[in-house]
Protein backbone atom coordinates (compact mmCIF):
# COMPACT_ATOMS: atom_id res chain seq x y z
CA UNK A 1 0.00 0.00 0.00
CA UNK A 2 2.92 1.87 0.49
CA UNK A 3 3.90 2.10 -2.94
CA UNK A 4 0.24 3.13 -4.01
CA UNK A 5 0.82 6.33 -1.71
CA UNK A 6 4.00 7.20 -3.31
CA UNK A 7 2.90 6.83 -6.64
CA UNK A 8 -0.17 9.24 -5.46
CA UNK A 9 1.59 11.45 -3.90
CA UNK A 10 3.38 12.13 -7.81
CA UNK A 11 0.27 12.06 -9.64
CA UNK A 12 -1.33 14.70 -6.94
CA UNK A 13 1.61 17.23 -7.92
CA UNK A 14 2.06 16.30 -11.63
CA UNK A 15 -1.49 16.14 -12.62
CA UNK A 16 -3.70 18.04 -9.96
CA UNK A 17 -4.85 21.12 -9.84
CA UNK A 18 -2.42 23.07 -8.22
CA UNK A 19 -2.40 27.26 -7.01
CA UNK A 20 -0.16 29.33 -6.90
CA UNK A 21 2.82 29.45 -4.64
CA UNK A 22 3.03 32.03 -1.58
CA UNK A 23 2.83 35.88 -2.99
CA UNK A 24 1.90 38.94 -1.79
CA UNK A 25 -1.74 38.29 -1.44
CA UNK A 26 -1.76 35.02 0.65
CA UNK A 27 1.20 33.69 2.35
CA UNK A 28 -0.02 29.91 2.11
CA UNK A 29 1.73 27.24 0.44
CA UNK A 30 0.83 26.03 -2.98
CA UNK A 31 -1.96 23.32 -3.20
CA UNK A 32 -2.50 20.52 -5.16
CA UNK A 33 -5.47 18.18 -4.97
CA UNK A 34 -6.54 15.07 -7.14
CA UNK A 35 -9.45 13.14 -6.58
CA UNK A 36 -11.54 9.61 -7.18
CA UNK A 37 -7.41 8.26 -6.99
CA UNK A 38 -8.36 5.02 -5.26
CA UNK A 39 -10.88 2.05 -6.96
CA UNK A 40 -11.60 0.61 -3.21
CA UNK A 41 -13.44 3.55 -1.48
CA UNK A 42 -16.36 5.54 -2.42
CA UNK A 43 -14.22 8.46 -2.31
CA UNK A 44 -10.96 9.74 -2.22
CA UNK A 45 -8.59 12.23 -2.87
CA UNK A 46 -4.24 13.31 -2.29
CA UNK A 47 -3.84 16.88 -0.92
CA UNK A 48 -0.20 18.48 -1.06
CA UNK A 49 0.29 21.72 0.52
CA UNK A 50 4.02 22.91 0.24
CA UNK A 51 5.57 19.65 1.16
CA UNK A 52 3.25 17.93 3.10
CA UNK A 53 1.30 14.95 1.65
CA UNK A 54 -1.93 13.08 3.31
CA UNK A 55 -4.29 10.71 1.09
CA UNK A 56 -7.72 9.91 2.20
CA UNK A 57 -10.28 7.65 1.81
CA UNK A 58 -14.03 7.60 2.73
CA UNK A 59 -16.01 4.37 2.92
CA UNK A 60 -19.97 4.65 3.45
CA UNK A 61 -22.45 5.28 3.88
CA UNK A 62 -22.03 1.38 4.74
CA UNK A 63 -23.02 -1.27 7.45
CA UNK A 64 -22.33 -0.64 10.97
CA UNK A 65 -21.42 -2.78 13.56
CA UNK A 66 -24.79 -3.06 16.14
CA UNK A 67 -22.23 -2.62 19.19
CA UNK A 68 -21.33 0.61 17.08
CA UNK A 69 -24.31 1.36 15.92
CA UNK A 70 -26.43 5.06 16.14
CA UNK A 71 -30.10 4.76 15.80
CA UNK A 72 -30.51 8.49 14.73
CA UNK A 73 -27.43 9.18 12.71
CA UNK A 74 -24.59 7.52 10.78
CA UNK A 75 -21.47 6.48 13.01
CA UNK A 76 -18.35 8.05 12.20
CA UNK A 77 -14.84 7.21 12.18
CA UNK A 78 -11.39 8.66 11.43
CA UNK A 79 -8.19 6.47 10.95
CA UNK A 80 -4.92 8.24 10.81
CA UNK A 81 -1.95 6.31 9.85
CA UNK A 82 1.32 7.84 10.09
CA UNK A 83 4.53 7.30 7.66
CA UNK A 84 6.09 4.44 9.29
CA UNK A 85 5.23 2.83 11.61
CA UNK A 86 2.22 1.98 13.81
CA UNK A 87 -0.45 4.78 15.16
CA UNK A 88 0.50 6.51 18.40
CA UNK A 89 -0.30 9.19 20.99
CA UNK A 90 -0.25 12.08 18.57
CA UNK A 91 -2.63 10.15 15.59
CA UNK A 92 -5.00 9.29 18.16
CA UNK A 93 -5.87 13.15 19.25
CA UNK A 94 -5.94 14.09 15.19
CA UNK A 95 -8.17 11.61 14.81
CA UNK A 96 -10.47 12.64 17.69
CA UNK A 97 -10.02 16.62 16.14
CA UNK A 98 -10.96 15.20 12.59
CA UNK A 99 -13.74 13.25 13.89
CA UNK A 100 -15.29 16.21 16.20
CA UNK A 101 -14.92 18.32 12.41
CA UNK A 102 -16.33 16.08 10.07
CA UNK A 103 -19.34 15.49 12.83
CA UNK A 104 -20.25 19.42 12.96
CA UNK A 105 -20.78 19.40 9.15
CA UNK A 106 -21.93 15.97 7.85
CA UNK A 107 -25.70 15.35 7.56
CA UNK A 108 -25.34 12.07 9.58
CA UNK A 109 -28.52 12.09 9.93
CA UNK A 110 -29.90 11.51 6.65
CA UNK A 111 -28.02 8.03 6.78
CA UNK A 112 -28.97 6.39 10.59
CA UNK A 113 -27.74 3.22 11.83
CA UNK A 114 -24.55 3.07 9.05
CA UNK A 115 -21.06 3.82 8.79
CA UNK A 116 -18.88 6.39 7.41
CA UNK A 117 -15.11 5.86 7.64
CA UNK A 118 -12.78 8.23 6.67
CA UNK A 119 -9.08 6.72 6.17
CA UNK A 120 -6.05 8.95 5.90
CA UNK A 121 -2.55 7.87 5.26
CA UNK A 122 0.37 10.52 5.46
CA UNK A 123 2.63 10.39 2.68
CA UNK A 124 4.80 13.50 4.22
CA UNK A 125 4.32 15.33 6.69
CA UNK A 126 6.52 18.99 6.19
CA UNK A 127 4.36 21.08 8.11
CA UNK A 128 1.28 21.84 8.79
CA UNK A 129 -0.09 18.06 8.90
CA UNK A 130 -3.38 18.32 10.66
CA UNK A 131 -4.34 21.38 8.51
CA UNK A 132 -3.83 19.25 5.11
CA UNK A 133 -5.55 15.90 6.75
CA UNK A 134 -8.34 17.86 7.52
CA UNK A 135 -7.96 19.58 3.78
CA UNK A 136 -7.83 15.54 2.31
CA UNK A 137 -10.80 14.35 4.21
CA UNK A 138 -13.42 17.59 3.19
CA UNK A 139 -11.93 16.62 -0.17
CA UNK A 140 -12.47 12.76 -0.20
CA UNK A 141 -16.02 13.47 1.33
CA UNK A 142 -17.32 15.56 -1.37
CA UNK A 143 -16.01 12.70 -4.00
CA UNK A 144 -17.62 10.21 -1.90
CA UNK A 145 -20.82 11.85 -2.37
CA UNK A 146 -21.63 12.32 1.52
CA UNK A 147 -24.22 15.07 2.70
CA UNK A 148 -22.74 18.37 4.59
CA UNK A 149 -24.12 21.19 5.32
CA UNK A 150 -20.49 22.97 4.41
CA UNK A 151 -17.40 22.47 3.41
CA UNK A 152 -14.51 22.92 6.13
CA UNK A 153 -10.63 23.59 5.46
CA UNK A 154 -7.97 23.49 7.83
CA UNK A 155 -5.45 26.57 8.69
CA UNK A 156 -2.19 26.26 10.58
CA UNK A 157 -0.71 29.62 12.22
CA UNK A 158 2.66 29.71 13.83
CA UNK A 159 3.79 32.54 16.69
CA UNK A 160 7.60 33.02 16.67
CA UNK A 161 9.43 34.67 19.34
CA UNK A 162 9.18 38.15 18.52
CA UNK A 163 5.01 37.43 18.17
CA UNK A 164 5.18 37.25 14.28
CA UNK A 165 2.56 35.53 12.66
CA UNK A 166 3.48 32.82 10.23
CA UNK A 167 0.76 31.34 8.15
CA UNK A 168 0.93 27.74 7.00
CA UNK A 169 4.05 27.10 8.43
CA UNK A 170 6.90 24.27 7.23
CA UNK A 171 7.81 21.58 9.87
CA UNK A 172 11.36 24.11 10.95
CA UNK A 173 9.25 26.92 11.52
CA UNK A 174 7.13 25.11 14.24
CA UNK A 175 10.34 23.40 15.92
CA UNK A 176 11.02 27.14 16.21
CA UNK A 177 7.84 28.74 17.38
CA UNK A 178 6.57 29.31 20.77
CA UNK A 179 2.91 28.52 19.58
CA UNK A 180 1.39 26.59 17.13
CA UNK A 181 -2.35 26.85 16.58
CA UNK A 182 -4.76 25.25 13.89
CA UNK A 183 -8.15 26.24 13.46
CA UNK A 184 -11.04 24.55 11.41
CA UNK A 185 -13.56 26.84 9.60
CA UNK A 186 -16.79 26.22 7.84
CA UNK A 187 -16.96 27.50 4.16
CA UNK A 188 -20.39 29.43 4.49
CA UNK A 189 -19.65 32.04 7.35
CA UNK A 190 -15.95 31.03 8.31
CA UNK A 191 -17.93 29.49 11.60
CA UNK A 192 -15.08 27.84 14.12
CA UNK A 193 -15.59 24.28 14.07
CA UNK A 194 -12.13 22.90 16.06
CA UNK A 195 -9.34 24.91 16.95
CA UNK A 196 -6.24 22.89 18.41
CA UNK A 197 -2.94 24.75 20.47
CA UNK A 198 0.23 24.27 21.57
CA UNK A 199 2.40 26.89 22.88
CA UNK A 200 2.56 30.40 24.96
CA UNK A 201 0.25 32.79 23.26
CA UNK A 202 -1.93 35.81 24.63
CA UNK A 203 -6.31 36.39 24.12
CA UNK A 204 -4.98 39.07 21.39
CA UNK A 205 -2.90 36.77 19.92
CA UNK A 206 -5.08 34.09 19.73
CA UNK A 207 -7.39 36.28 18.21
CA UNK A 208 -5.14 38.01 15.60
CA UNK A 209 -4.43 34.48 14.39
CA UNK A 210 -7.91 33.31 14.08
CA UNK A 211 -8.75 36.31 11.93
CA UNK A 212 -6.00 35.72 9.88
CA UNK A 213 -7.00 31.98 9.43
CA UNK A 214 -10.58 33.32 8.59
CA UNK A 215 -8.95 35.42 5.70
CA UNK A 216 -7.01 32.77 4.38
CA UNK A 217 -9.88 30.38 4.19
CA UNK A 218 -11.14 32.11 1.49
CA UNK A 219 -8.02 31.09 -0.27
CA UNK A 220 -8.63 27.39 0.28
CA UNK A 221 -12.21 27.69 -0.21
CA UNK A 222 -11.72 29.07 -3.65
CA UNK A 223 -9.03 26.38 -4.62
CA UNK A 224 -11.66 23.50 -3.60
CA UNK A 225 -14.05 25.50 -5.91
CA UNK A 226 -11.53 25.39 -9.18
CA UNK A 227 -10.58 22.13 -8.19
CA UNK A 228 -14.31 20.61 -8.31
CA UNK A 229 -15.10 23.02 -11.39
CA UNK A 230 -12.26 22.04 -13.69
CA UNK A 231 -12.46 18.06 -12.36
CA UNK A 232 -16.67 18.26 -13.84
CA UNK A 233 -15.90 19.73 -16.75
CA UNK A 234 -13.84 17.68 -18.24
CA UNK A 235 -16.39 14.52 -17.33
Amino acid sequence: MEGTMHIAAEVCSETGVESSPRGPGCSLRHFACEQNLLSRPDGSAAFLQGDTSVLAGVYGPAEVKVSKEIFNKATLEVILRPKIGLPGVAEKSRERLIRNTCEAVVLGALHPRTSITVVLQVVSDAGSLLACCLNAACMALVDAGIPMRALFCGITCALDSDGTLVLDPTAKQEKEARAVLTFALDSVDRKLLMSNTKGIYSDAELQQCLAAAQTASQHVFRFYRESLQRRYSKS
